[in-house]
């Protein structure tokens, strides 16, 4: 039986495990030290390796370091074939059962190490005011775990590594980051030194981006939370006494002025508003009278028009019996009124009257329409009876009864004179119409003195 059997027959090979609960870096040591050689690993021990965790074999060949790394989950022997080294650093002494000098540590790429750090009272400026210093301390947690195994062992030396030494450096870096986040805040936010307190979240942001930016190329490792559970200022101060009363009284006077503004504002608003409404009753007002002017025009157009018609009418007949009263040349060339001479007068007083009238009514049309816009419903006029004369065999009028009543009282229409009008079949004396035959008066009335 062969020293090989016999290590195996008495159970000295190796079996490489981590059955730490809660590590990050754990170095493996054989419960037996043989030879007193604490990193002799037999060939033929069992490597087991967990889901979630690496095996780092590091050894050295010469003056150089290797590592061999066994992901897992792994369970297996170690041979020859799964570290190749193995076959050149077997001792022809030992009969193949050199021991392989190398340190085993398994890194834990699922778990998470919690750093708790603590920043000391520093003095915490307000850039507003310089000459006040308030003493300021940070407490938290940061929170960090390796992912790239491989990166992390090229930038630490296993054999040297020491956990606790690895935790200070990286607590030692966020004191220092988290402490420069703290004290520049005020004058790169603009926020009061006194608010800083109410403001941990913002903080604690702006901690994480920083430590990660600044600790993964570092260490190795990936930074997963930075939690800032409180920033302490020290409120029995002078500085924070006098800072939070300066703080104070500049709010006071900005919340003062502030509302002062508002208030200004709300009573130039209501000005404006009630200028607006007064103009917009203003335009009311002025648009429903001139709607009512409108209504009135169109109301009373057709007396308008009459009453136009028949002063024209009118002044006709009294300038023709001027004309009669002041004497002329008969028919028959005998002293008295020139009855033809009148006649014809009264048609052109008439014929200007018409026409007089109806340039009115093309004038008054569009005021029509503007009334009819404005009250649709409006009267038509009072329908009057109109009579044409024959004056020398010519037509003329036709005149109302009101223009024909002045012409009878003036001798300028008799009851022999012809008259007709829309309806009529043919020319009829006047004194034959029942309509005209009561403008000439009652029968042998006697004419009135003269004075």
């Amino acid at each position: 039986m062969g020293l090989f059997d016999k290590i195996k027959e008495d159970g000295l090979m190796n079996v490489i495990r981590c059955d730490e609960p809660s590590y990050l870096i754990w170095k493996w040591r054989p419960e037996d030290e043989v030879g007193k050689r604490e990193n002799g690993i037999r060939m033929g021990s069992s490597l087991r390796v967990k889901d979630g965790e690496v095996a780092v074999f590091v050894y050295k060949k010469g003056n150089d370091s290797f590592e061999d790394f066994i992901e897992g989950p792994y369970d297996g022997i170690i041979e020859t074939k799964n570290f190749p080294v193995l076959a050149n650093i077997i001792g022809v002494a030992y009969q193949g059962d050199t021991p392989f000098q190398a340190e085993v540590y398994f890194i834990n790429t699922a778990g998470i190490v919690q750093v708790p750090f603590g920043v000391p009272y520093f003095d915490l400026f307000d850039p507003r005011y310089q000459d006040f210093s308030v003493p300021t301390a940070v407490r938290g947690t940061a929170t960090f775990k390796i992912t790239d195994y491989r990166a992390f062992v090229k930038l630490h030396r296993l054999i040297e590594f020491n956990l606790d030494d690895f935790q200070t450096q990286i607590r030692d870096k966020v004191i220092q980051i988290v402490k420069g986040i703290v004290a520049n805040i005020p004058a790169t936010t603009n926020m009061p030194a006194v608010q800083i307190e109410r403001n941990i979240p913002m903080v604690n942001s702006l901690a994480q981006t920083e430590l990660k930016s600044s600790l993964e190329p570092i260490f190795g490792v990936e930074i997963v939370t930075t939690d800032i559970s409180a920033i302490e200022l020290d409120k029995t101060s002078t500085g924070y006494q006098e800072l939070k009363k300066v703080t104070q009284d500049v709010t006071t006077a900005t919340v003062q002025a502030k509302t002062a503004a508002e208030v200004r504002n709300i009573a130039a608003m209501q000005e404006i508003n009630a200028e607006n409404y007064r103009e917009s009753l203003r335009i009311q007002r002025e648009e429903g009278q001139y709607a009512q002017h409108l209504q009135t025009q169109s109301a009373n157009m057709a007396a308008f028009q009459v009453a136009a018609q028949t002063e024209v009418g009118v002044a006709g007949a009294e300038a023709l019996g001027k004309m009669g009263a002041a004497g002329g040349t008969s028919v028959n060339g005998a002293g008295g009124m020139n009855l033809p001479g009148m006649m014809t007068g009264m048609a052109i007083g008439g014929a200007i009257g018409q026409n007089l009238a109806g340039t009115m009514n093309g004038m008054m049309n569009p005021m029509q329409n503007m009334a009819t816009n404005a009250q649709s419903m409006v009267p038509p006029p009072v329908p009057t009876n109109a009579y044409h004369v024959a004056v020398n065999g010519q037509a003329t009028g036709p005149f109302d009864i009101a223009t024909l009543t002045t012409m009878a009282a003036n001798g300028s229409l008799t009851k022999d004179s012809l008259v007709w009008k829309q309806g009529m079949t043919e020319w009829t004396a006047a004194g034959n119409v029942a309509d005209i035959a009561s403008v000439f008066g009652v029968a042998g009335m006697p004419p009135i003195p003269q004075s």
